[in-house]
């Protein structure tokens, strides 16, 4: 059906209207995925018509998938916003270029560069920023990095922003602020701190001017982003090539629900995202802490729990009352008393809104998709609120379940078999990791071998053998006995059951 309709385009937008082209171009946005296209493309399209030229030059890392379906497409799209009650339709219209880093990297920085350009945006995922997990420093044995260093067309994310600000510097272009989309605690300040390691370790003091010019024409805002997106499928391109009456190569689909809280500090000027909703605020922090622990660390449990449950969806996942009573044992018990809630947000009704949107089987967000690169999202997620269990006297049980159906997922002991779902999660340690797995004896041996010796989930938690005993124990209990029995273990050790019935959060 959709092969005989004709593609989307300028001239060819169906039953959705098409917003004018920019003016112009005042944003260069780094990792052109299905994420940015859904959020903060979004918000750049409801600002557009309060002024100002904020058009978007979108670049992918390395595929060309997306760029090429842009350019056939007039570099237009359309979001579908998916819920049970049915889907809705809108095409943002906001970029005015795209194309591919890894084939042209000195683009980037002459982009960067470019007097036009005010705004730089990142969404290249918490791999994309060339740092040691473990000393929170620039990765300078990356031979990547290193090779940037030296000169040349630079390839790091990192090495593209640093070479892209000393041009700017010595072309005297006007200030720009660079702001991180990524699940990085203070994004903004780690950003910043990675861009200055980079400039001070360029040989014969190269970087010394450009620094005294982030000092005085740069800054990082951080900022949190909440939407959930999960991967584009045959299915709905069919079903928005019916609803548009054109086929869209790249529709992009995403829950109702959206947010984006950004501090409001911006050297050259910003779009007027507060139209599309954004909130503008000195509590980054905080509403960082809300997301990444209430939503990403709960979603994390859910995903591996779901995978190893044997089902493809999260909805699928939250439906069974196991899981669903982990996830509620985990917010409650475990995340929420190690957040410090945003003024005037009410975290009960927050929390209701995340089983809602978890809920949304009209989305069909994938396990596999979820549960991808937990190596780098869980460090981001559990050390805080597991130590600060462990500081008062109290096993974070749930998040030690995290932990062991993680581990169970990406590299199960010899004979378990975490089923298709877990085997479709792709990570960087899981080749580490297995390799272990394949001769250890028990769960302790691989939670031992990930938490200390690879010191996947920071250096506090790996002086904790109690906690480690604890993963290990629950690891061979799903070995042994199956998820269902470590899941009521953990729940029952934790009081969560109590915890559920007393809160009064019914679904």
């Amino acid at each position: 059906m959709t092969a005989d309709l004709r593609g989307l385009g300028r001239g060819s937008a169906g039953a959705v209207s098409v917003p004018d082209a920019p003016r112009g171009t005042g944003i260069l946005h780094l990792g052109l995925g299905s994420f940015h296209r859904a959020h903060q493309a979004v918000y750049t399209a409801a600002a557009l018509p309060a002024g100002g030229d904020w058009g978007i030059i979108g670049v992918a890392s390395r595929s060309r998938g997306i760029v090429d379906a842009l350019h056939e497409q007039d570099l237009l799209y359309s979001v579908a916003t998916v819920s049970p009650r049915g889907m809705s339709m809108s095409i943002p219209g906001v970029h005015t270029g795209a194309y591919v880093a890894a084939d042209e990297p000195e683009r980037v920085v002459a982009d960067l560069a470019d007097d036009d350009i005010r705004i730089v945006t990142l969404t290249v995922t918490e791999n994309g920023y060339s740092y040691s997990p473990s000393s929170q420093h620039l990765d300078v044995a990356d031979p990547i990095v290193r090779a940037d260093l030296q000169g040349g067309a630079p390839r790091s994310t990192i090495g593209q922003l640093a070479r892209g600000l000393q041009r700017r510097s010595a072309s005297g272009a006007a200030p720009i602020s660079v702001l991180s989309c990524d699940n990085l605690s203070a994004n903004g300040s780690h950003t910043e701190k990675l861009v200055r390691e980079f400039l001070h370790e360029l040989p014969g003091g190269q970087g010394a001017d450009v620094l005294a010019y982030l000092d005085r024409a740069v800054t990082f805002p951080s900022s949190m982003v909440d939407r959930i997106v999960p991967a584009t499928t045959a299915s709905l391109r069919d079903q928005v090539a019916a609803t548009l009456g054109v086929r869209d190569g790249i529709p992009v689909p995403a829950e109702p629900f959206t947010m984006w809280a950004i501090e409001d500090r911006f050297a050259g000027g910003r779009p007027a995202w507060e139209l599309g909703g954004a909130v503008f605020t000195d509590e980054v922090g905080r509403y960082e802490q809300l997301k990444v622990r209430l939503l990403n660390g709960t979603h994390s449990l859910i995903a591996y729990l779901g995978a190893l449950r044997g089902v493809a969806t999260i909805p699928e996942a939250i439906a069974l009352d196991g899981i669903e009573s982990a996830a509620r044992a985990v917010m409650r018990g475990e995340y929420e008393p190690s957040i410090d809630a945003p003024t005037g947000v009410d975290v009960r009704d927050y929390e209701r809104q995340l089983f809602a949107r978890w809920g949304n089987s009209a989305l069909g967000h994938r396990t596999s998709q979820v549960g991808t690169d937990g190596s780098v999202k869980l460090r981001q997620r559990i050390p805080a609120p597991a130590m600060r269990a462990l500081a008062l006297g109290e096993m974070p049980h749930l998040i030690a379940l995290t932990v062991a159906a993680y581990l169970s997922c990406v590299a199960p002991l010899r004979g378990f078999e975490p089923g298709v779902h877990a085997e479709a999660m792709t990570d960087a340690a899981r080749e580490q990791l297995s390799a272990v797995a394949s001769t250890a004896i028990a769960g302790r041996d691989i939670a031992e071998y990930a938490i200390c010796d690879m010191r996947l989930f920071g250096d506090e938690l790996a002086g904790q053998p109690a906690f480690i005993e604890r993963v290990g124990e629950l690891i061979d209990t799903i070995v042994r006995r199956g998820v269902d029995a470590a899941i009521a273990d953990s729940v029952s050790a934790s009081g969560g059951a109590a915890l559920r019935t007393a809160a009064g959060v019914a679904p």
